[in-house]
C-alpha cells in the first residue's frame, strides 16, 4: 500500500515534469503578464505580499511582486533560517539579495522580517479543493501554521501551471489548503469537497 507521502513524492515528479516540459519563452511570457491581476492581489494600503524568487521552471512572479510594490504593498521573499524554518523578510529592490539554497535567492540578514497578509506560494502541484504538494520540506506549511498561531490568517494564493493540477492530494494533518490559484488562465477560488 502507498503511503500519503510516497504518493505526494509520485504526483510531485509527474507534475514536476510536465511544468519543466513546458516552452521556457511561454513560461517567461506569463509571468510578464501576471501584472494584470495585481488588483485583485493586493492587500490594503501597506500590506505585505510575500512572493518568491523563482527557481527552476517556476512561473516568474517578479513582474507581478513590482506590480503590487507600485500599489503601495510592501514586498517579502522566503529566507531559509535552518532546515525547518523560513521566515519572510522585505524585499526592497536594489537591496543585497543572497543565496538561500535551493537555486533561489532573498533578502539578507539586515532586512526586517515581516508577516505576510498575502503570500504567493510556489508549488509542485495542486488540486481542485485548494490543497498542494510542495517541494516536500514542508517550509510553507510550518511558516503558514507559525503565522495562524500568532493570530495571522494570510491569503493563500499558490502559483501554478495549469498542468500542475492533479485529480487529489492525499489529506494530511500538517497541510495547509490554499484559498486561491493563480495560474495562466487566471485566478480562481477554491471550495473544499
Amino acid at each position: 500500500m502507498t503511503t500519503p507521502r510516497e504518493f505526494k513524492k509520485q504526483l510531485r515528479a509527474a507534475a514536476l515534469a510536465r511544468r519543466g516540459a513546458l516552452d521556457a519563452g511561454w513560461r517567461a511570457e506569463i509571468g510578464e503578464r501576471l501584472p494584470a491581476h495585481a488588483d485583485a492581489l493586493s492587500p490594503a494600503a501597506g500590506g505585505v505580499v510575500s512572493g518568491f524568487w523563482p527557481m527552476r521552471s517556476e512561473m516568474d512572479v517578479r513582474p507581478l511582486m513590482a506590480a503590487l510594490a507600485e500599489r503601495g504593498a510592501r514586498i517579502a521573499l522566503p529566507a531559509i533560517l535552518n532546515n525547518t524554518t523560513i521566515v519572510f523578510r522585505e524585499y526592497l529592490p536594489g537591496a543585497p539579495m543572497v543565496d538561500m539554497g535551493f537555486g533561489t535567492l532573498g533578502p539578507g540578514e539586515d532586512a526586517p522580517v515581516l508577516d505576510p497578509d498575502v503570500m504567493l506560494v510556489p508549488l509542485a502541484a495542486f488540486d481542485a479543493r485548494g490543497h498542494r504538494i510542495g517541494y516536500g520540506a514542508g517550509y510553507y506549511d510550518r511558516a503558514i501554521a507559525r503565522l495562524k498561531a500568532k493570530g495571522r490568517t494570510p491569503r493563500l494564493i499558490g502559483i501554478a501551471f495549469d498542468c500542475q493540477e492533479v485529480e487529489h492530494v492525499p489529506d494530511e494533518e500538517h497541510d495547509q489548503p490554499l484559498s486561491e490559484i493563480l495560474t495562466e488562465t487566471g485566478l480562481r477560488r477554491f471550495t473544499e469537497a
